[in-house]
């Protein structure tokens, strides 16, 4: 286990349960400063991840206090590598039993994914309330789990078919929050190293990166740049960093191009784009629309319940995003679609005004009033 600051003796108000990717941890922490900015210690907060998850990188340096739990997604069908997983998650179930005696919450709130299963479990054991956020338009099967004994479910989007559900939006960053990019861009590009003058498309897959826009990303980047107007702005993933090193050490001599392996400054990028393409997680899709971004969207093929087209689809329906196929994306399309979306007058300024529109500013003190409402 491992941990931030000193643990309170004083009961702790909420444990916020989850984690394992930046789509699952950065709405828990927002909700989590929404909390301390309603009067609650910032000490009385626990958060509660996974062995593995990026949260070893982002709690602690939010600074709330982190303790992780044993266990893994459990895969379909009779395996090896589920009885394993199975196995881990009673494990995880009897250390988060102890966890939350030891800890006396008032509420847990759930984020789903595999590392949410075990505190949800010992609170229903425990009689202590539980609070859902599910992130995504198609729920997960950890919160489907859980919303069988949860006293409420605070859902991001309108059609999410949840039991007792309340539409409160998905908690985004207070950094992202606190965008202007009328004001903004310009110190944004200076921390960035990016011309103010130039165009600024922004390419993502994520935390973890994603394979087919990367490789998309650096068949393009060639025509994206040559006009000396544009700059491609490439988060490639550690994932996918080694095994695209030659393809981004030949294209970093081109003026215009730039490629980073991680981006620790997400907010500064928001804030710096004119244009970005990515997947349709629920995460990214929120910050985009608080913000207000244009955006290629890129659901993710075979993602459970296609959560990531629906995700897309709140945009795309009012205007702010086009949304591609990821069987149909390559680097022609992407120079296809960006040449749409700008040489068209007007068009990249109405998308962003389009997004902004369906953007739930208050999403995270939404969830915080929930759990108020509803702790023990």
């Amino acid at each position: 286990m491992s941990a931030a600051p000193d643990p309170q003796q004083a009961r702790r108000f909420a444990v916020i349960a989850g984690g394992g990717t930046a789509g699952h941890v950065h709405p828990g922490l927002a909700v989590a400063d929404a909390l301390v900015q309603r009067g609650h210690d910032r000490a009385s907060i626990l958060y509660v991840g996974s062995q593995r998850g990026i949260e070893h990188d982002l709690v602690p340096t939010a600074g709330f206090e982190l303790k992780t739990l044993p266990g893994k997604g459990i895969p379909r069908g009779l395996s090896l590598d589920a009885v394993r997983a199975v196995l881990a998650l009673t494990r995880g179930i009897a250390e988060a039993v102890a966890l939350l005696r030891k800890e006396r919450p008032s509420v847990v709130l759930s984020l789903g994914g595999f590392a949410a299963v075990p505190c949800a479990v010992a609170a229903r054991l425990l009689r202590i309330p539980v609070v859902i956020h599910e992130q995504n338009a198609v729920a997960g099967s950890a919160n489907r789990l859980i919303s069988r004994w949860a006293r409420v479910s605070a859902v991001s989007f309108p059609a999410t078919d949840l039991p007792n559900a309340r539409v409160t939006g998905n908690p985004v960053r207070p950094e992202v929050l606190a965008i202007d990019r009328s004001k903004d861009r310009g110190a944004a590009r200076d921390r960035l190293g990016v011309a103010r003058q130039n165009r600024m498309i922004v390419v993502t897959g994520g935390s973890l990166g994603a394979l087919k826009l990367n490789r998309a990303a650096i068949d393009a980047a060639s025509r994206l740049v040559a006009d000396g107007q544009t700059t491609l702005y490439h988060v490639v993933g550690k994932r996918d960093w080694e095994s695209l090193a030659e393809d981004i050490v030949q294209l970093a001599a081109k003026s215009g191009y730039r490629a980073v392996s991680y981006e620790n400054d997400m907010p500064s990028v928001l804030a710096a784009a004119d244009l970005v393409i990515s997947r349709a997680g629920a995460s990214t899709t929120a910050e985009l629309a608080v913000v207000g971004l244009p955006s290629i969207l890129i659901p993710l093929p075979h993602a459970p319940g296609d959560h990531q087209r629906a995700n897309a689809s709140a945009l795309v329906d009012v205007g702010g995003a086009t949304m591609v196929e990821d069987n149909e994306f390559d680097g022609d399309r992407l120079v296809a679609e960006v040449a749409v979306i700008f040489d068209e007058e007007g068009r990249c300024d109405a998308m962003a005004r389009a997004a902004s529109t369906v953007g739930q500013r208050d999403a995270a003190d939404q969830v915080a009033v929930l759990m108020e409402e509803f702790a023990a």
